[in-house]
């Protein structure tokens, strides 16, 4: 746990960095935390991740058993290229974006050197559901986000970053937080290829952001 100053209004951010092949290291401190108002703006971290790949059975997630491989489609015969013309390169496949934080890490990703993450619907329902729920327990924990991510079937890894802002939504200053913390920015930066981030604003005006990877 470290806490930050902050000018804004009181933050805290939460992480759950990926590990690919390591189990999760166990912490001494609880995972709970009330959101106490206090005059002073803290902001606190927590972090730790989860892989399809560890051996650890209570990290395992039962994956199902492939489709039989479907029938090739028939092969449609092209015409030849002019002699001399290069064929025509297939264009990337477009970059969904779903949200402002998404867009923002991608930018992250684009800095250094790392391709974008496409939006995922599956993903955003587990960001919806970790959202509301801390949103409604006015504190900030970790279940099985990452566990259920996986259950997306988009990868064998899976990270999640959450937190909230005092002032309702406020994606410019999750990403910076998020960005300066190691943890944090190990998922932005992370080996996944899918994203998705919902915030929820309390009645107490807090807004709360959970965003997951894969």
């Amino acid at each position: 746990m470290r806490f930050l100053s902050w000018t804004a209004g009181i933050v805290v951010i939460v992480a759950l960095a990926m590990v690919a092949t390591s189990a999760v290291a166990a912490r001494s401190n609880p995972n709970v935390h009330s959101l106490t108002p206090t005059n002073k703006p803290v902001a606190l971290l927590i972090d730790s991740g989860v892989s399809a790949n560890d051996p650890a059975p209570q990290r395992m997630i039962p994956r199902p058993k492939p489709d039989p491989s479907p029938t090739p489609p028939p092969v449609v015969a092209r015409a030849a290229a002019a002699p001399g013309v290069p064929a025509p390169r297939p264009a990337p496949p477009a970059i969904v974006i779903g949200s402002t934080q998404q867009a923002l890490i991608n930018q992250d990703r684009a800095r250094n050197g790392l391709g974008p993450l496409n939006w995922s619907s599956c993903l955003a329902g587990v960001a919806r559901s970790n959202a509301v729920r801390i949103a409604a327990q006015g504190s900030l924990t970790h279940t099985n986000g990452p566990n259920v991510d996986l259950n997306c079937g988009l990868g064998h890894q899976a990270g999640e970053n959450i937190g909230y802002w005092s002032a309702g939504v406020n994606d410019t200053q999750l990403n910076t937080m998020f960005m300066n913390s190691a943890e944090h920015r190990s998922n932005i930066l992370g080996p996944y290829h899918y994203v998705a981030s919902v915030w929820v604003v309390a009645a107490n005006g807090y807004g709360y952001i959970a965003v997951e990877f894969s």
